[in-house]
């Protein structure tokens, strides 16, 4: 039997959440959150996901023109490389 330790939550903020790349990060999730529930195209406890057109991670910003809305279930999983980045979008032709 193996005894779980409890999550160092401290120690998972001072390592990544709190480095500023990831709280820039957040704060334009966050501002994109907003601005879709302002156009009334979402709200708290929907279910539904702000997803990013061009993903933050590649260069997207947080702009109305770079948001959409989609189910939870079709935002949540995505091609990742080994280190965990996402893998590029392939253009359709």
């Amino acid at each position: 039997m193996t005894i779980k330790k409890p999550r160092d939550y401290r120690k998972e903020y001072d390592n990544y959440q709190g480095k500023p790349e990831q709280v820039k990060n957040r704060a334009a999730r966050n501002k994109g959150r907003s601005i879709m529930e302002k156009a009334g195209k979402v709200s708290k406890g929907d279910g539904k996901h702000v997803n990013h057109v061009v993903p933050l991670s590649q260069g997207g910003s947080a702009d109305a023109k770079n948001l959409s809305v989609k189910k939870a279930g079709d935002n949540l999983s995505y091609a990742r490389t080994k280190t965990g980045a996402m893998k590029k979008a392939k253009k359709s032709t």
